[in-house]
Parts: C-alpha cells; sequence; structure tokens
C-alpha cells in the first residue's frame, strides 16, 4: 500500500477534516459533475441543486460548519483557495446568493440556508459521513445525483468507490514502489533486508511518482504551515465560536511560560503548542490535516519542540515527517482514522502514534525502536471516544491534542531506552484499535450523542 505524505498531511481549514474539509471537497466534485452533465446535455432553463447530509455529518455538520463547507466547495472553493481568506465575510456573500455559476450562460437555483438539509434520519449504511448531493429539475425530477462519503483526513470516495476501498481509504498498489510495505511487520523486514531506515524507504516510494525536488519543497511548506498555525494560535486572544464560549488559552499559558521558563517542563509547552494549533482549528483557521483535523495540534507540539528546543534541524525534520506519515499510512490501511468509525483513538490516538514514531526516527531511533514508540503511544489511546460537546471541535479536543503530544514524547522516551523488543506488536495494536471501534456504540463516534456531550446538559 501507498500514500504520500504530501496528501496525509496537507493546508486546509478547520474544525474538521472530515466534517468540513471532505464535504467541501465533494460539493466541488459535483460542481464539477454538473458542469460535465451540462455540456453533454441540453438541461432545462431551471435547475436546482440540494444537497442532504446523512449520519454523523447531520449528527454534528452545524458545529463542525459542514453547511458552510458545501456552500463553499458548490462555489468553487476548495479547502486550499480559503484557507488564507476572511472567512465569516465570504459565507455571508455566499449565503445570500440564490444560485451557483455553472458556465458564463447558465445558473443552478442554491439557496445554502434551505437546500443543504440536514437528515437526522438513518445514516447511509457504508459509512456514517454520508452526502446525497442532487441536481433536479424545476418540478423535482433528479438529472443528476451522487453519494459521496467523507471517510477522514479530508479525503472522499463515492458510493461505488467505496466498495473498492480499503479500511477505507484508496490507495496506490504496493506493486509499483520499491518499498510497497502494507504492515508494520513488512516495514521492519524491509528495513533489515534493503539497510535503509523508514524514512529513505519512504522517500524512495514517493520519488516515483514526483520528483525529490517536489517532495523536498512540499514537506518543507507543510512544516512552514505547522510552524505559521502554532505561532497564530500562541498569539491570539478572544473567544472561540461556536456558542460554547470557550476562550483561547494557548496564549496565556506561552506568556506565563516564557516569564517562568524555571519552573517549566516539557508538558507545559508541548501543551501550548498542541493547544495553539487546535484553538486555529476550532476558530476556523488554516491547519495542516495530520492526519485529521481534530487532532491537528499533535505532531506540529512535538516537531516544533524538537526544532525550538532541541535543536532539530530541516533533515530531521523531513526524516520525522516521513517516518510519522509510513505510519499513518499503515494505520489508515489496517483500521481508520476517522472520528466517526472509530472514536478519537482513530484521531489523535494515531496523531500520537505517528507524532512517537516521527520523533524517534528524528533522534535517531532504530526502525524497532521507531515502529516500539508508534505502537506505546496508539495503545495507550485504545478505547478513546469522539464526544464534542454541542458537535463542536473545541471539549474534550483542544486538551486532548497536548496530552496526545505528552504521550507521544513518552512513548519515544521509552522506546528509545529499549532495545525495540517488546510484547505487543504495532500490528496487533492497529488491529485492537479496528476491532474496538467496530464494537463501540454510535454514541461515542462524533454524534454527540454520548458522553461529554450529553453530561454536560445534565448539570
Amino acid at each position: 500500500m501507498f500514500i504520500s505524505v504530501l496528501d496525509l498531511l496537507k493546508t486546509g481549514i478547520g474544525p474538521s477534516s472530515s466534517h468540513t474539509m471532505g464535504p467541501m471537497i465533494a460539493a466541488c466534485e459535483f460542481l464539477r459533475l454538473i458542469k460535465k452533465f451540462s455540456l453533454a446535455h441540453e438541461s432545462p432553463r431551471n435547475i436546482f441543486i440540494r444537497c442532504t447530509l446523512k449520519g454523523s455529518l447531520s449528527a454534528t455538520g452545524k458545529g463542525h460548519a459542514t453547511d458552510r463547507a458545501v456552500a463553499l466547495g458548490l462555489n468553487n472553493y476548495s479547502p486550499a483557495d480559503v484557507a488564507d481568506q476572511d472567512l465569516d465575510t465570504l459565507v455571508r456573500r455566499i449565503w445570500e446568493k440564490t444560485s451557483v455559476k455553472i458556465s458564463d450562460t447558465q445558473h443552478a437555483f442554491f439557496s445554502a440556508g434551505k437546500d443543504i438539509i440536514f437528515d437526522a434520519g438513518k445514516p447511509l449504511r457504508e459509512h456514517p459521513n454520508g452526502m446525497v448531493f442532487e441536481l433536479l429539475d424545476e418540478k423535482n425530477n433528479i438529472l443528476l445525483s451522487e453519494i459521496y462519503f467523507s471517510i477522514g483526513g479530508g479525503f472522499i470516495c463515492t458510493s461505488t468507490e467505496i466498495k473498492q476501498v480499503v479500511a477505507p481509504l484508496k490507495m496506490e498498489s504496493a506493486h509499483v514502489f520499491p518499498y510497497g510495505f502494507d504492515s508494520a511487520q513488512s516495514m521492519l523486514e524491509m528495513s533489515v533486508s534493503s539497510g535503509l531506515s523508514i524514512a529513505d524507504m519512504k522517500q524512495r516510494n514517493e520519488v516515483e511518482l514526483i520528483s525529490a525536488c517536489q517532495l523536498s519543497q512540499g514537506l518543507v511548506f507543510i512544516w512552514e504551515s505547522m510552524q505559521r498555525c502554532i505561532e497564530k494560535g500562541l498569539s491570539a486572544k478572544g473567544v472561540l465560536p461556536g456558542g460554547l464560549n470557550i476562550p483561547r488559552r494557548a496564549q496565556a499559558l506561552y506568556q506565563q511560560l516564557q516569564r517562568q521558563p524555571d519552573k517549566t517542563d516539557v508538558n507545559d509547552w508541548l501543551c501550548a503548542y498542541a493547544m495553539a494549533v487546535n484553538e486555529e482549528n476550532a476558530a476556523g483557521h488554516m491547519v495542516v490535516t495530520a492526519p485529521t483535523n481534530g487532532a491537528a495540534g499533535v505532531i506540529p507540539a512535538i516537531l516544533y519542540y524538537f526544532v525550538k528546543h532541541e535543536g532539530g534541524t530541516e533533515q530531521q525534520v523531513k526524516d520525522f515527517l516521513l517516518t510519522a506519515s509510513a505510519i499513518g499510512g499503515l494505520i489508515k490501511h489496517l483500521s481508520s482514522i476517522s472520528g466517526a468509525e472509530v472514536g478519537c483513538q482513530g484521531e489523535v490516538g494515531a496523531a500520537s502514534s505517528m507524532a512517537a514514531a516521527g520523533l524517534c526516527a528524528a533522534r535517531g531511533g532504530t526502525p524497532q525502536q521507531i515502529e516500539h514508540a508508534a505502537e506505546i503511544a496508539l495503545e495507550h489511546h485504545l478505547g478513546m471516544t469522539c464526544d464534542p460537546v454541542h458537535g463542536l471541535v473545541q471539549v474534550p479536543c483542544i486538551e486532548r491534542n497536548g496530552f496526545g503530544a505528552i504521550k507521544a514524547y513518552t512513548a519515544t522516551s521509552l522506546a528509545m531506552r529499549g532495545s525495540g523488543e517488546h510484547f505487543m506488536s504495532l500490528d496487533r495494536c492497529i488491529a485492537a484499535m479496528k476491532q474496538t471501534g467496530e464494537e463501540m456504540s454510535v454514541k461515542f463516534k462524533e454524534t454527540s450523542l454520548g458522553g461529554l456531550a450529553v453530561t454536560i446538559t445534565e448539570c
């Protein structure tokens, strides 16, 4: 299996990769289908667009700005397009519109306030994050329709594609890559037989599709985007949107640490950096999906600490990102990173595992120690539910990223003090995560129907 580091780690907007970025990308794709349909058919004079959100997208879509994302996508905006824009102003303008442009001579009627439907009924059976897009004539006859699923990390697939999707993501065949490992065990075996590090194997796979220069530039851009997100979050004040009136805390925490550096430890810094990212995410601003938006603070926090406090170099940053993405690819391939599928163990748990592996690689750990670090971090997130209060990526998500970073740091320290030999393998840990997710109640899988999401209303 293969998924590029530049696909797994990518810039977008908050608050959710599966509930914001995925629906925006799906809406863009449906707009392209309408344009192709319009060129191939003589469309009626009056055509209408409707989007019905199903399952988890319906349950927590308001808090995750799913309706805003769909409206942006149908107006031909991608997550990368809007990462640095004033989204509130742009969305207000879109909400006032009654149509979207199909061509220079044709528009389709679409009013975001009434044509995006939150369907609280039964979810689609294939995946909890379903969307039904329809193009209708004035008699409500369906001219064109497509079902999309947002399968985690900003990736989407259609109802036809999901039948071929593995766990649940389309990936490149391993056969076309020199080191197409599909398990942690095969990854270690390939590393031993080739004498290459995990980062080296990952890089050699990447350059089968893009040049070494493109890969290097892409990794630098990812790291620069992570830094920018942290630094914006550390300088921002105010209350986060959504109605919970949660104040931003990263800036005050960071200033306190700067004033009293002798009274700080690594946990303090990691929490400040991770919370800075996830406050930016909760505000709907630019983040790097790593591997999801809800878990976007873990990897940047670890990497920022490593560079700023431990003198990490650019090459070590690249090794970190390549190694982390190798582990993230395995988790995607063998289980899921979607909170709507397996709970937060697949989001913050996956991010923590990736970060631990990346840090271990950057510090010169052996492949065996790297695999062990990844396993430790993931193991201690097993069973973690996704129960966001009010459907917002704020409570418990912001603090949870700080703790995910702390676990990653600790996992690396433990692994590097050992030989790499250990009882529970990463493959078995990922399998346990998948089974746990399958048996977890839907109440705890990004529906806000259980856990903290309901106990808050009982207080």
